[in-house]
């Protein structure tokens, strides 16, 4: 039965016209970027870079490179957007409708009706970072060639790989971005537990997000930044640098699995204590 339950809560989540809005700006956002940087000089300064440091430039502005250049404004504005659109509807949409009220006559628990709903969350942003992973190599593919990755943030990472590095680099980010992918579907899905419409569910979750990046980036608040949320949502990043930190993304991930834990167990206790049936 709960395999029968977890089918029918991702036949609702994907037969919404708007589950997949994340999915069509993804593949759009990716492919501007991908002709600005083939048909105008934006990558001029990379290759200055590059050759300034004694590499061939042409091998590392390749498919790679370019979807790794794809990923950072995509991960840092638009994958919390679409994750929080989702979570915010997993409860709060179906309270909006009156659907919770047949639901919760049949004889399941509430604590159980949650579960499902942010595991059919979870699966949804695994895929949601699968084909972003997928669509950004392959709209970079149809206009670059395949070769190595360079990887540059001023002041904090320099690094270039081997075409083989590279795309184990980037796939391993890719899975550390689905644990903040979850994290904040699941900060939005707490709020969808409250008495709110889902839109403001999604506005609260990216608030929050929104705001600890902001203070995070005070240059005073430097030495404090790993007490604030998005420096641990930010362990992806970890994984493009060699070698890879991994008893930093090892702690944030422990921390990361604190706040998700975290914000079910507020999500449920709202939920439990909801007057839904009268």
């Amino acid at each position: 039965m709960f395999w029968l339950q977890l089918r029918g809560e991702l036949w609702k989540l994907f037969g919404k016209k708007r589950t997949y809005i994340g999915f069509g700006m993804f593949l759009l956002a990716q492919t501007i970027v991908a002709l600005v940087f083939r048909f105008s000089n934006a990558s001029r300064e990379m290759v200055r870079t590059l050759e300034g440091n004694s590499y061939v430039a042409n091998y590392y502005v390749s498919s790679l490179t370019i979807a790794t250049i794809m990923l950072f404004p995509i991960a840092y504005m638009l994958l919390p957007l679409y994750v929080s659109l989702v979570g915010g509807d997993l409860v709060a949409k179906e309270a909006e409708d009156g659907t919770l009220r047949m639901i919760l006559s049949r004889p399941i628990t509430r604590f159980r009706l949650l579960f499902v709903k942010w595991l059919a969350g979870v699966l949804f942003s695994l895929l949601l970072v699968a084909v972003l992973g997928f669509t950004g190599v392959a709209s970079a593919a149809l206009w670059f060639p395949w070769g190595g990755m360079f990887v540059f943030i001023p002041g904090e990472v320099f690094s270039v790989f081997g075409p083989a590095d590279g795309l184990f680099h980037f796939t391993i980010a890719h899975g550390m971005l689905w644990a903040k992918a979850v994290t904040v579907m699941g900060l939005a899905f707490m709020f969808s537990c409250f008495n709110v419409k889902p839109a403001a569910a999604t506005v609260l979750a990216l608030s929050f997000v929104f705001l600890n990046f902001i203070l995070m980036n005070i240059p005073f608040f430097k030495e404090i930044q790993h007490w604030f949320f998005t420096y641990h949502l930010n362990l992806w990043q970890g994984m493009l640098v060699e070698p890879i930190p991994w008893w930093k993304v090892g702690s944030s991930l422990i921390v990361l699995a604190a706040f998700n834990i975290t914000f079910f167990l507020i999500g449920s206790t709202a939920f439990q204590v909801r007057d839904i049936k009268s």
